[in-house]
This record gives structure tokens, sequence and C-alpha cells, in this order.
């Protein structure tokens, strides 16, 4: 009969022991007994840029890798004061209004640039033919120093039209407000994205630019954290930038999905802009690995100093931190 000896008990032991660190060895955010971290995290519009976290959520990833992720819109203006108070612990928001944050001292750093290039289309009432017909008239924003503003100027700098003085700047307070706007009459132009562009030129309003093809560097929606949090965090925020990635992978693979997730997070009455929103974002805005990058961040900057003197000159690389993607990119996640 056979006697198990010592040797042969320690070898099993052995074995036993390295297929649980093997089983356990993931970025997840569980504690030891298996419950799931939980974190408060933000996005700042109904639009598809938040794609990120909306399919994190309702795909499983955030839970898969040991979060309890509670969702909550709050504006990009507010973003970095909900940061900075502990009522979020991750946002998603305009790239400007971290940079501005940051180069005046704040304890803010970006991790990830989840839209590295303008994901807008300049639209006009059916009057306007072209940017230069703008001259003279009301162009909407959301807020001063914001992405929507950073890309306005940008475009109009770009076809020889001065931001502040052919046309009058009117910050409307979100991008549904500004779209409202766009159709009471109240600015005859702003930037808009799908769905709600495609809605408008259904509408009989007129796509004068569509910046995304340009694909001008852009920092319009970023990802960003509290560096004295996130320094304490490391594994719960991997976690987190882990469960976007493998949410974009498959969003971009899974057109139904995806549709789904954007009906449901948007509230869409118009399932025919399904489809040219999933164009537009996967094939001209969105990248597999959200990179932030010092180059993005030249409008931002450009167009920020003139209000905060802090940015020029401010070294952006200190407000950057690309380890987190960049170990997703490292392990091919998604």
């Amino acid at each position: 009969m056979f006697r198990p000896t010592f040797r042969w008990l320690l070898a099993v032991l052995v074995s036993v022991a390295v297929l649980a660190a093997a089983c356990g060895g993931s970025s997840g955010g569980s504690t030891s007994g298996g419950q799931k971290t939980k974190l408060t995290a933000s996005y700042s519009e109904l639009v598809p840029d938040e794609l990120w976290p909306w399919g994190a959520a309702d795909g499983g990833y955030f839970s898969r890798n040991g979060l309890d992720v509670s969702l909550t819109s709050v504006s990009s203006t507010n973003g970095v004061a909900a940061l900075l108070s502990g009522q979020v612990q991750l946002a998603q928001l305009g790239g400007s209004e971290v940079l501005s944050a940051a180069a005046g001292g704040a304890d803010v750093q970006i991790i990830a640039n989840l839209c590295p290039y303008y994901p807008y289309l300049f639209m006009a009432n059916s009057s306007i033919t072209s940017l230069n017909d703008l001259k003279g008239k009301k162009v909407g924003i959301s807020s001063f120093g914001g992405s929507s503003d950073t890309a306005t100027r940008t475009a109009l700098s770009k076809q020889g039209l001065n931001p502040d003085s052919d046309v009058t700047i009117v910050p409307t307070g979100s991008s549904s407000n500004r779209i409202a706007a766009l159709r009471s009459g109240s600015i005859q132009a702003g930037m808009s994205q799908p769905p709600e562009s495609v809605t408008l030129q259904k509408d009989g309003f007129r796509s004068l630019l569509d910046l995304a093809k340009l694909k001008l560097p852009a920092a319009n929606t970023v990802l960003a954290v509290r560096k004295s949090w996130a320094s304490s965090h490391h594994t719960e925020v991997q976690a987190y930038v882990d469960s976007l990635v493998q949410a974009m992978a498959r969003e971009r693979k899974d057109k139904q999905f995806t549709s789904q997730v954007l009906a449901k997070w948007q509230k869409l009455k118009d399932p025919s802009s399904l489809d040219p929103t999933y164009s537009f974002y996967m094939n001209e805005v969105f990248p597999t690995y959200p990179h932030p990058r010092p180059a993005q961040f030249g409008d931002a900057v450009q167009v920020g100093q003139k209000k905060n003197s802090k940015l020029a000159g401010f070294n952006l690389a200190s407000a950057l931190d690309d380890s987190y993607v960049n170990s997703a990119a490292n392990r091919k996640l998604g």
C-alpha cells in the first residue's frame, strides 16, 4: 500500500501554494477577504466620451477587477473640486480644467487621455455656410476654459478668425444647454458630437467642420486623480484603468453591446443615430490605449494661458502619469 512520505507531502503543499498564487495574481482591488473595494468616480457629460466607464460598469469589468464603483455625474467645472474634496476618487472631465488646476499647484494628476482628438462637429443654423460666415455671430461653449471652449477657439483660429473679436463666445453651462441654445436661435453655432449632431443635421442644421477628421492632438476628456490618494491606492487605480481598457476592447468589437450602453446612459430616442455614432467614435476618436502625452495638451495651454498665466512655461510632464495605461498596454490587456 502507498504510504505518503514527507518529501511527497511537501511537494504537494508547494504545488498547491504555487497554484493558489497563480490564481490570485491579478491587479484587482479586492481585499483579502474577497470584498470588493468601493470607489466613487465621476463623468462630466451625457456624451459618448463617457463610454469607457459606462461600458466598464455595464460589462461587469469593474466587478471582475475587484471594484465596486459608483458612477456619478459631475460637471467639468466642478470635477477638480470633487476630486480635491474626496467626493470622488477618480474624475473624467476636460483636460483643460485639470491642467489649469495642476499649474496652480493643485494635488491632481492626469492618468489617461480618453479622447486624444476633438470629438466635435462645428454645427450652425442653415443660414451659415462656412466658418467665415460666423463673423459677428454668437457661438456657444459649455464654459470658459473648458474643452468645448478650447476646441471652438482652435477651430476659429485655424480659419483665420479671432475668437475674441470676430465672434461672441457664449457660455451655456453644458453641452445639452449649448444644443438647446442652438435650436432656439440664441446662438448661431456651437460644437456638437454624435449622436446629437446626427439629429441636428436631420433637422436642417449644417456641419461647418469635422474636427475629428483633422486629427488635431487634444485632451478633450481625461481621467484624473489626486496624486496623494493614487500614491497609496496604486492597486485600485490600476484596476480601474484596466477595467476601462477591457471595456473599450469589447465596445470596439461588440457593436450591439456598445449601442445598448449608449442607448441606456444617453436615453436615446433616435435609434438611427447609433450606427453613425459608433463609427465616429471607434474610427476617428477613441484609442486602444489612452496614453496621456504632453503633445495632446498644446491647445489647452495656448488657450488657457490667456486667463491663467501659470500655464505659460508649465512643465506638462509633471501633471501626467502614463504608468497605469503603460501597464495595461504592456500586458496587452483587452
